[in-house]
């Protein structure tokens, strides 16, 4: 039976980001940086050829929020893992995903002038 060799893991340094507030006092933690690839992968029209606007848009938003979105502070709550940061986006009610959606556009602006 052979050994398993354990990768020596470093700690990962901690992500610069910058923080949104919503009217209500929910936060959104979004990075600072993002590498050139993945900022050309969101100027891309995404989606398969039967895919209307709508749904191309809308995959664009989720793949914003999952490349940006380290942090999410709801009512005191902070989600940070990345799947329950996409399910709780998945939840939120359209109020919410406008905010996080003209969040992410005002952000993404930001890094593409840097």
């Amino acid at each position: 039976m052979g050994r398993r060799r354990r990768r020596d893991r470093s700690p990962k340094e901690p992500v610069s980001t910058t923080v949104y507030t919503d009217e209500a006092g929910n936060s959104l933690a979004l990075r600072e940086s993002l590498s050139d690839k993945t900022l050309a992968k969101l100027q891309e029209a995404q989606g398969p050829a039967a895919a209307n606007t709508d749904d191309v848009w809308q995959r664009r938003t989720e793949m914003m929020f999952e490349r940006l979105v380290v942090s999410w502070e709801i009512s005191g709550l902070p989600l940070t893992g990345q799947k329950e940061l996409l399910g709780r986006y998945r939840m939120a009610d359209s109020g919410e995903r406008e905010w996080i959606r003209r969040t992410l556009d005002e952000h993404l602006r930001t890094l593409t002038r840097k």
